[in-house]
């Protein structure tokens, strides 16, 4: 997979799951919420994702339901 497949996209925490996972609701989308996990860079850095915090996502088009966090919008 290229880094031209991925589709980038904004949301809004809406749980906090263990792991450093979290179910996020997508801006665009009325009621569609995924799941994501932190990307490497957030977790080597210790970039800390809060419920309610807007985040920026990439995803792949072949699996719709789940993401990976890339950034945390202030």
């Amino acid at each position: 997979m290229a880094k031209e497949d991925v589709l980038e996209l904004t949301g809004v925490v809406t749980e906090v799951l263990p792991n450093a996972v979290f179910r996020v609701k997508l801006d665009n989308m009325d009621d569609k919420e995924i799941t994501c996990h932190l990307s490497g860079k957030m977790r080597k850095f210790t970039i800390k994702v809060i419920l309610g915090d807007a985040v920026e996502l990439e995803m792949t088009p072949y699996d719709l339901t789940k993401g990976r966090i890339t950034r945390r919008n202030k």
